[in-house]
C-alpha cells in the first residue's frame, strides 16, 4: 500500500464483545468509521476483524540461556506477529529491545524491564539477582527504564527447604512496590505456589503471573484489591515434565508441582468466577516458543472461562488493562481478521487472514 492508500475492512468488525460494525477504513494508518471523501487507491479485506491480539506475558530477547542476539529477537517478534499478536507486555528480559519501537512492521512492546531476582533465586543469566536491601533501589531503576510496569520474581525454589518459598521478606516488598507506584509504575511478580501471595497483595501488588497458587482463602483478597492474574497456562503445562526432572533432588519440589498442575483449571476458573481480572500470557521465550496466543486462549476456555471472555482478556479488556486503544475511531490500526467469528469458536485465533499493523496489511 502506498502511503495515500485506503485500507477498507468489511465483513463484520468486533469493537468490542458486543459492539459490532459493518465496516472500517483505514486511513494515514487510523482507524476511520466514516468512509473518507474521494478515497481512490482503495484495498479491500473482508472477514471478522478484532483489535490486535495481546500477550501480555512475553519475553522477547530471551532465550533458554538468557539474552539472544537481535536477529533472534527479531525472528520472535515477527512469530509473535504471524500469529496476530501486535500488543505484549514484556514480562521481563535482560536485552535492550528498544530498537523495535522504531519498526512499524513489528509488535508494539510494554516493557517491566528486566526481571528483579532474589540471589541465586531464578533461572541464570535471566534477572538482577539481589538482596532485600538492595529491593527499592532496583525497582526505581527499572520502574524508570520501563513502560510502566516492573516484574519481581516471587518465589522460587529454596534448595536448603527443597520447594518453593518466598523470595522477600513483607517490609521490603512493600517499600519496592510502594516506590514504583511513587513512580508511576505497576508492579507484577512470578508466582508459583501459595506461601508468598498475601505479602504480595498486602503490599499492593497489580498483577501476578502464573497464580497457580491461588486457593479459596486468597481468592477474595485479590478480587477485593482487584488484582489481576494472568496464568499462563501453555507454560504450567510443562509442569509435569519440570517435577519429573526434579524429582530425584528435589521430591517435595516436584510433588508440589504436580498439585499445582492438577488443579490448574479450578484454579483459573475459581478466581474468573470470583470477579479476578484475568489476562492472556504465554511466557514465550526462554524455554517456551513465540506465537502461542491462540493456544492459551483455548486453554482459559479449557478452563471454564466463557469463550467471549477469554477472547476479551486477549483482546479489548486486555488493551483496556494496559491502556491502549482497540478499534476507536482514530486509533493505530493494529488489528487481525479472521475467516469466522472467533467470539463462537476460538479455534480460529490460530488462522488469521490478515494482520493489519499500524494500517499496512503485514499478513
Amino acid at each position: 500500500m502506498s502511503d495515500g492508500a485506503v485500507l477498507h475492512v468489511k465483513g463484520r468488525v468486533l469493537a468490542g464483545p458486543d459492539e459490532v460494525r459493518d465496516e472500517l477504513w483505514v486511513v494515514g494508518g487510523r482507524v476511520c468509521y466514516d468512509r473518507p471523501a474521494g478515497a481512490r487507491d482503495i484495498t479491500t479485506v473482508a472477514g471478522w476483524a478484532l483489535p490486535g491480539l495481546v500477550d501480555a506475558h512475553c519475553h522477547v530477547g530471551l532465550g533458554a540461556e538468557g539474552p539472544v542476539d537481535t536477529d533472534t529477537a527479531e525472528k520472535q517478534a515477527l512469530t509473535d506477529r504471524e500469529t496476530g499478536t501486535l500488543l505484549i507486555r514484556d514480562a521481563g528480559s535482560p536485552s535492550d529491545t528498544r530498537w523495535i519501537d522504531d519498526r512499524d512492521d513489528l509488535p508494539k512492546i510494554i516493557r517491566a524491564g528486566r526481571h528483579i531476582a532474589r540471589t541465586r533465586r531464578y533461572l541464570r543469566n535471566y534477572a538482577w539477582e539481589i538482596e532485600p536491601e538492595d529491593l527499592v533501589a532496583h525497582v526505581a531503576r527499572e520502574a524508570r527504564r520501563g513502560d510502566g510496569w516492573v516484574k519481581l520474581v516471587g518465589d522460587w525454589i529454596d534448595r536448603d527447604l527443597g520447594d518453593l518459598s518466598p523470595c522477600w521478606p513483607r517490609e521490603a516488598v512493600q517499600a519496592a512496590i510502594a516506590e514504583a507506584h511513587r513512580l508511576g509504575a505497576r508492579v507484577t511478580a512470578h508466582c508459583f505456589a501459595e506461601n508468598s501471595l498475601r505479602d504480595l497483595v498486602e503490599a499492593g501488588i497489580d498483577c501476578i503471573e502464573h497464580a497457580t497458587g491461588l486457593t479459596e482463602d486468597l481468592i477474595p483478597l485479590f478480587a477485593e484489591r482487584g488484582v489481576a492474574i494472568v496464568p499462563t497456562l501453555v507454560n504450567i503445562a510443562t509442569f509435569p515434565r519440570l517435577a519429573d526432572g526434579g524429582e530425584k533432588k528435589f521430591p517435595r519440589w516436584s510433588a508440589h508441582m504436580r498439585r499445582l498442575h492438577e488443579r490448574r483449571y479450578d484454579t483459573v476458573r475459581a478466581a474468573y468466577d470470583a470477579g479476578i481480572p484475568v489476562f492472556v500470557g504465554t511466557d514465550a521465550g526462554g524455554t517456551l516458543p513465540h506465537g502461542l496466543v491462540a493456544e492459551e486462549v483455548a486453554e482459559l476456555v479449557a478452563a471454564g472461562i466463557p469463550p467471549v471472555d477469554a477472547l476479551a482478556a486477549t483482546s479489548w479488556a486486555a488493551r483496556a488493562w494496559l491502556g491502549r486503544p482497540g478499534l476507536e475511531e482514530g486509533a493505530p490500526a493494529d488489528l487481525v481478521v479472521y475467516e469466522t467469528d472467533p467470539r463462537a469458536d476460538v479455534r480460529v485465533l490460530a488462522a488469521p487472514r490478515r494482520v493489519v499493523l499500524n494500517g499496512r496489511v503485514v499478513e
